[in-house]
């Protein structure tokens, strides 16, 4: 399903059984060979059960064509450093997941917590994979369920590391219609 660019959406991750995640709001930006690409400016609030995170800096998401096994979000300031996995900034951040389903302006996934990250320094790390082998027990996470999100995580993992669209920069392009998206006169907030 495709919304058109500026429409207001909503995504709904959630965990394994229906356990909720993270909730926030997006804009569509467009769509093209890779997805369709979400906005998320400065300001945006991200909340589950236990926490409340306000995002400092734009960033852009992209959900890939049906049957994919993973969202991606690219972000635009390494002030967003991440000290527990040696970067000073993530750059993408690639989460494996269900695959993505619309439901109506409503986009929803289950996180598999596995993670493809690439900080700004130029380091690659899968993360969580403790997380991803525990769950799979706790959890009762189906075969087919475990193939996918494995399969999906060495896939993007070697685009990352490869540079390979959409992990070659392209994401710049999304970032200026964001902003074109949010107006003028709204503070840059590329380097916050």
């Amino acid at each position: 399903m495709t919304h058109a660019p500026g429409t207001r959406v909503r995504c709904e991750m959630s965990k394994w059984g229906g356990l909720p995640h993270w909730e926030y709001d997006a804009v569509v930006l467009g769509e093209d060979e890779h997805g369709l690409w979400l906005g998320f400016a400065a300001g945006t609030v991200y909340t589950r059960p236990d926490k409340v995170f306000v995002g400092r800096h734009d960033h852009v998401g992209l959900v890939p064509p049906d049957g994919a096994w993973h969202l991606a979000a690219f972000h635009s300031a390494a002030g967003n450093a991440w000290p527990t996995l040696g970067m000073s900034g993530v750059e993408v951040y690639v989460d494996m997941t269900t695959p993505p389903e619309w439901d109506g302006l409503t986009l929803r996934a289950v996180d598999l917590d596995l993670d493809v990250v690439r900080g700004f320094n130029g380091t690659v790390i899968v993360d969580d994979e403790d997380e991803f082998a525990e769950h799979q027990v706790a959890y009762g996470y189906p075969d087919h369920v475990i193939a996918g999100a494995r399969a999906s995580c060495e896939a993007v993992l070697a685009a990352v590391r490869g540079g390979h669209a959409p992990y070659d920069g392209s994401s710049a392009r999304w970032l200026e219609v964001l902003r074109d998206v949010m107006g003028p006169g709204r503070p840059d907030h590329r380097t916050s």
